[in-house]
This record gives structure tokens, sequence and C-alpha cells, in this order.
């Protein structure tokens, strides 16, 4: 008898525990927000995510009714402000950036990372998608990408692509491409976007996959020449450049991508408000034109969709990974 009672007590105090803690949850949720909220960015000022972050965070404020703040917290290819936010308290008041850096390279090619892309974060919503795009120097002797390949053809290991990083979008991109095209190209690393941006410009390398965002204003101008972009449609901002699928070359037709996450045990109610504040301001008519004028298509997933898509970024880059047997220590 001292056994079985002492089970129903121990049921009933989880009981308790478990009702107390949902009541600390909805009441929590209904105050939510009472304090600003710190949007983390795992990239320096500048850059496309921290555009993208500043521009959704200027406008929260008007349906949270508090201050949203960007944080960039860069180093790392990312992992070091995504590892800080995985590690943060999960009450709504620390949110975060995900991008197919932090949430699809990082997972494939880092061996050493401090972070869970799928177990540790709640996705919010994936807000937009951003063309990758293939730019050469003006120097190289190719106005399409068809004249493209067959110089590279020709002169095989001759033409160099830079990129930001080993592991990084833009060297996974450079394989892809590698692979898909069946040409042979130099992988040329730099510590950063802006030194491998520079070293294009100046041509001490011939070609370089960025997003459409920072290449932009050098092609307008005519410092790069843009053979094809990533994207499901051509951008609205570059309209006679061909998308990859055009050019026959669909495995390497897949956008940038950029959404908001929580950490993981984030109250399912306060993650509600949060994705319902973002579907509002992304409905807004003078935001979508800011982000078309970046060159970023608007979106919102729901959070399951995110999560897929996580999911099918991780394995594909994973699988790229493996086959240009990139693996970063």
């Amino acid at each position: 008898m001292a056994r079985s009672f002492d089970t129903r007590r121990t049921l009933i105090a989880a009981f308790v525990a478990t009702a107390s803690a949902a009541m600390m949850n909805a009441a929590h949720a209904d105050s939510y927000p009472s304090k600003p909220i710190k949007l983390i960015v795992p990239f320096p000022p500048g850059g496309t995510t921290d555009l993208l972050a500043r521009i959704v965070a200027e406008r929260l404020p008007s349906v949270l009714g508090r201050p949203v703040v960007v944080d960039n917290r860069a180093g790392a290819g990312g992992m070091l402000g995504t590892e800080a936010l995985a590690k943060s308290a999960p009450d709504g008041y620390t949110i975060g950036m995900a991008t197919a850096s932090t949430h699809g390279v990082n997972p494939a090619v880092q061996k050493k990372i401090a972070y869970d892309a799928q177990r540790d974060f709640a996705p919010i919503a994936r807000i937009a998608t951003v063309a990758n795009v293939m730019v050469v120097h003006p120097g190289v002797n190719a106005k399409t990408i068809a004249e493209f390949i067959a110089l590279a053809k020709k002169e095989p290991g001759k033409m160099s692509f830079a990129s930001p990083g080993s592991g990084s979008v833009g060297h996974l991109v450079g394989e892809l491409f590698k692979s898909a095209a069946q040409v042979d190209m130099v992988h040329i690393p730099y510590k950063g976007a802006g030194p491998a941006l520079n070293d294009t410009i100046g041509g001490q390398v011939q070609v370089l996959y960025d997003n459409l965002p920072t290449s932009l204003p050098h092609i307008q101008t005519g410092k790069l020449r843009a053979l094809a972009v990533a994207s499901e449609k051509r951008s609205a901002t570059l309209p006679e450049v061909p998308t990859f699928a055009e050019a026959k070359l669909p495995a390497v037709n897949e956008p940038a991508w950029f959404g908001i996450v929580a950490p993981i045990a984030t109250a399912p109610a306060v993650l509600a408000k949060l994705q319902s504040a973002i579907d509002t301001v992304m409905k807004q008519p003078d935001l979508r034109a800011r982000f078309e004028k970046l060159g970023a298509e608007p979106m919102l997933d729901t959070p399951s969709q995110f999560a897929q898509h996580i999911a099918k970024e991780i394995a594909d880059y994973r699988a790229v990974a493996q086959r240009a047997r990139i693996a970063i220590e």
C-alpha cells in the first residue's frame, strides 16, 4: 500500500508541476513581450543578412509594441552568433537570423560545430530568398554561360573562382557548378566576401559566386559581368541574365535564403506571436519593395515548411560536400 501511495503521490506531483509550467508559459505568452527583443545577426553589418534583418526589425515594434534590437555577432562563418543564439534563454527575447550558411552549409561541412541546426532551434519563418549570381571579370572572353563553359573546357584548370572561404556557400556553389558543367576550375578561398569580391573586380581571379545584392552595384557599373542567377525566375534587377535552369544547369539553381529562428524550448504561444508579427510586417508593401530593391524575393514559410527546408538544405549540401571532399576541421 505504501508503494502504491508513493506512486500516486509522484504522479500527482508530476501532474501539478506540468500544469504549473503550462500556466506559467501561458501567463508569459499573455504578457509577451514586456521588454526589448534582441535579433542576433551572425554576420557583420552591411551584408545581405544584416540588411534584411534591419528592415524587418525596424517594423516589428509597430506590431509587438517593443523595440527589436539587431545584435551583430560575426565570426567563424556565422557559427559564433548562431551558437550564442542556441545557448540563449528560450524566453522569446532573443531570436536570430538563420541562413543557408548557418543552417545548411555549416552543418554539412564543419566537423566541429557547437550547435545542431535542427535540434537546437525552433523555426519561426523563412522571410526571403536571394538569387546567387555567377559573375566574371570583364576581361573573361565569355558573354554567356555557354561561352564560359566552352572556354573553361578549352583551358582546363586555368580559370579560378573566389569564395569567402573554404566550406562557404560560395565555395559549394562553385563546386556544384564545376560538377554540373563538367569543367575544371581552381578554388581560391578568401577570408570573407569583401576580399573575394575585390579581387574578382581587380581581375586576380576570374569568377565569383555571390549573393546578388552585394555584386549588383558592380554589375550595374560594368566592373563585373553576370552570366547566370540561381533563382526560380529571372531577377527583376537583371532581367537580361538567365537562370542556371535556363542555361541547362538546374542543379546550380538553388537561391540563398534567410529566415528567423528562436532557441528550441521557446514556448509555442510566444513563437506563434512572433510568427504572426513577422507575417504582418512581411505583407507591408513598402517592406516588400525594399526587399525587392535589394534583389531579395519576400516570402513567408510556415514554421513546419521552414523546418522541412532546413532539413533538405543540410542533406543537399552534405551531398555536394561529399562529392567535392570538403570537410572543415
